[in-house]
């Protein structure tokens, strides 16, 4: 149900534990199972933002059901987490979110 992309031009030294720590997060924000959410962590050292290479990243983070209402609240937990984790600063992340329908989403052979 619930994906989390992320793209990054930083390093990561421990992908385990940032995929786990943003997996948790994802599951309590959205309040789904965390064995339904998935993450995916891209590091392309090829980004650049605002004409600068500086550490940057752009996130996905699509669900059924996802509370648009809520999005801003989502955006500074993210933006947060990614400050905590990796040191990239809020102002050099995008978050794209998007509410996926039921039909539109499929996992075991079937759709949601």
């Amino acid at each position: 149900m619930p994906v989390l992309n992320i793209k990054t031009n930083k390093p990561i030294e421990d992908p385990a534990a940032v995929l786990g720590t943003l997996s948790q997060q994802v599951a309590t924000m959205l309040g789904k199972p965390e064995n339904y959410v998935m993450v995916d962590l891209q590091h392309n050292p090829d980004m650049l933002f605002a004409g600068s290479n500086e550490p940057l990243a752009y996130l996905e983070l699509k669900s059924i059901g996802l509370p648009e209402n809520c999005c801003a609240e989502f955006s500074a937990t993210l933006c947060g987490q990614l400050e905590s984790l990796l040191g990239i600063r809020p102002d050099r992340i995008y978050i794209e979110f998007s509410n996926a329908g039921r039909h539109l989403f499929g996992w075991d052979s079937r759709t949601f």
